[in-house]
Order: structure tokens, then sequence, then C-alpha cells
């Protein structure tokens, strides 16, 4: 291990698992500093007094818990349905998005109580130390990165236990159940355990907020979402404030096994990983708002914010959230959304769902136009000069072939 930076005081984004719970001691025990633990409320349903105990237990000198469940929502969560934001086509960015509000607010509450040092518990193989850092140089670059995965000698989540246990500290994971799990509002992620060995359907005990399709109701349920300019603001009718909405969304989709996922992805730092992905509310969003999208955008804005679709969920893979391009993005997704007001309604079965009303004042469907009853509105025989033009490309290389099958020459 490198000689330490001098820090005198540190801000540690502190969840209460395996890996944070042992860096409050290793930071005492390695740096000497004082150890300032801030919990970030994203929806993980942590008990936060008892987190609160055990933080200062193991030598934290404060915990601050910091409500950031509303701003999570319509800050980050809203922005990646407005943009369609899918990584690889299947990951919904649970994780990816709450990093940044949680580093924001840990560089907040780090410049507020003097502190000189910032400190996570990612692994030097994972996504996430990137997401925390890059969120740290955007906004606070004066202040010491501390990653102790980086540093210390542990080497696996089995070292971390022996660690802890040498040292008092209370750990809930357990050689029976290994799994690596992040919970937030938006969804609940699985890796580790078996998931890294089995590349195919995760064992039905990795899940937990969602009921297994052959379990789920044995009748389909109806969901109405509505929509104010790409903003989700009602279920059936019911306007709810957005976290109780995705709550909401959550409870029904989970109850009909909808919002399951498992991938091998890509990770930013270079290798693949196996893991399974839990997001029931957002898997209705995302459905919901891209129907609404259909019905709303022209052809040309439609097929382009898919292409920025694809690099907006990169950036926020990627940790780049705190970037002018994703700003800049978010200014062009902002205008698309101006039309985007309505409702769909959903069916949910057994895992799946299906769309069974698309319903929006600013529809550019037009039955005149989109009918087989013949009406003033479109003449189809323009279309013969429609076709006739963007042919006109591939007639002239049909014929030059043609041309030069038939030359004497084309046979030397």
């Amino acid at each position: 291990m490198a000689v330490p930076q001098k820090v005198k005081r540190v801000v540690l984004a502190y969840s209460g698992g395996l890996d944070t719970s042992i860096i409050i001691p290793w930071l005492r025990e390695n740096y000497g500093c004082e150890v300032i633990a801030m919990v970030g409320d994203v929806g993980q349903g942590d008990d936060y007094r008892a987190l609160r105990q055990k933080a200062l237990a193991t030598g934290a000198s404060k915990v601050l818990v910091e409500d950031l469940r509303h701003e999570f929502v319509t800050g980050y969560l809203w922005k990646a349905v407005q943009a369609g934001a899918v990584y690889e086509g299947k990951y919904l960015l649970g994780t990816s998005l709450a990093r940044p509000v949680l580093a924001k607010r840990q560089v907040e509450v780090a410049l507020e109580c003097g502190a000189d040092g910032l400190a996570h518990g990612c692994t030097g193989k994972g996504n996430d130390q990137v997401r925390f850092e890059l969120a740290y140089k955007a906004l606070a670059p004066h202040l010491t990165v501390i990653a102790p995965w980086r540093e210390w000698s542990i080497k696996s989540r089995e070292d971390a236990m022996e660690y802890a246990r040498a040292r008092n500290v209370p750990i809930a994971v357990t050689r029976k159940e290994p799994y690596s799990r992040d919970q937030n509002l938006w969804h609940l992620s699985h890796e580790g355990g078996v998931l890294e060995t089995k590349l195919g359907d995760p064992p039905e005990d990795a899940w937990k907020l969602t009921r297994s399709p052959r379990k789920a109701p044995n009748h389909e349920a109806q969901v109405t979402i509505g929509f104010e300019r790409g903003t989700p603001v009602s279920c059936d009718g019911k306007r709810l404030e957005p976290v109780k909405l995705l709550e909401r969304l959550n409870r029904i989709a989970g109850e009909h096994g909808v919002g399951r996922t498992e991938l091998v992805e890509n990770r930013l730092v270079g290798m693949k990983s196996h893991g399974a992905y839990e997001t029931p509310g957002g898997t209705l969003l995302y459905a919901a708002h891209q129907e609404l999208e259909a019905i709303c955008l022209d052809r040309e804005t439609f097929h382009y914010k898919q292409h920025v679709a694809l690099r907006y969920a990169e950036l926020v893979y990627y940790g780049q959230w705190f970037t002018p391009l994703r700003e800049a993005l978010d200014a062009f997704i902002a205008t698309t959304q101006q039309p985007i007001t309505g409702t769909v309604t959903l069916g949910l079965y057994k895992g799946n769902i299906r769309v069974l009303e698309r319903c929006s004042p600013f529809s550019l469907y037009d039955t005149s136009i989109a009918g087989f009853t013949m009406k003033s509105d479109y003449d189809q025989k323009d279309a013969a000069g429609f076709i006739n033009i963007v042919g006109l490309p591939i007639r002239i290389a049909a014929e030059k072939a043609r041309a030069r099958q038939a030359s004497p020459e084309s046979g030397r």
C-alpha cells in the first residue's frame, strides 16, 4: 500500500453494506482521519436508525442521513425515461442513475463540513468507482479521493467478511447468500454468487421485488399512466407526487411478474459481467412513454431520438452525468417532450405487457390520412412521383450494372 495522503476529515458514501462497513475502521487505522458517514436515501428502504448506530459504533464521528428520493426521481429517473435511455437493450440504469445524485450530495456535505477528502466503497473492477469519481472531479476536483478497494490487501468478499469479524463489525452477507445487491426506488440489482457461473436465468430465490410469472395472478391487470410533457404524473387517473407514483407502479408491476431481466453486459472497465435486474415500475414507464411518443412525434424526430437514447444511456452508464454533452442532450430531449401529453393503458399478465390504449390531444395519427378509405387529404396518385424520386439512385445503379453485364468486354 502506498503512503496515505494527509487528510483530516473524510466524508464516506456509506450504505452499511459489507464494503462500507469495514471502510470506517480501515480509514481510521490507515489514514488516522475523522470519518463522517453520509447515507443517501434513494429508496433502498434501510433501517436508517440502525445504520446510524452501526456507523457510530464502528468509528464514524457523525452520520448524516440525506433524503434524496424526490431529487432522484425528478432530476434523474424522469430524465432517463424521457430520453428512452436503455443500456445494451436491456438495462434500465437503476444503479447508474443513483450514483450521480449520491455523489453530488456527498460533495455538498464535504464542502459544508470542511472535509478535505471523499471516500467510497466501490471495487476496483466495477463501474461505480468511475461514476463516483467522475462526479467528484466535476463538482470538487480539489478534494482528495480515497478508494480503499484499490489500496488495501483485501481481494474478495470472503476476505472482507474476515476483516469485519476480526473487528466486530456486524454484517448481513453470509457465504450461503453471497449476492451483491443494490436497491433503490427504481430497481434492485443482483450480482455475484451463482450468477458468476450460471449465465442464464437466475435462481428464483435471487428475485425479491417481483413475483414469479408462474405464480402471478391468472387475470390481466390494467394500469393507465398519464404524462404531461413527457413527465409521468398519474396512475389510473389519480395524480400522485413522483415518489408515490413510482412506488405504486412498482407494486402493480411486481405483483404481476413484470420487470425482470438478466444480461451479460459490457462494463465500462473492459470486462463482461452477468447480473440480474428488477425494475418493475420503470419497465411500465418506459413502455408507456415510448407508446405515447410513437403517436406524438414526427417520424424524423422519433427516429433521431433513438440515436440520442443510445448515447444518453452510455453517458449515464459511463458515469458522465455531469458533462456538457449530457446537458446538451437534455435540452434536445426537453424540446421533443413538449407534445408528449396523454395516457397509455397497459395490460399486465404473468410478466408480459401489452398496449391496450394510447390517447393524446397532440397525437399525429389521423384516420383521414391513415385509413383505407380514399379521402381528399391524401391523393394516392402522388405516390408514383414520390417512388420515382426516391428510387432514382436505385434505378440508375441497376441500369449501369445491367449495361456492364451486357458489354462484350465483361467476359474478358
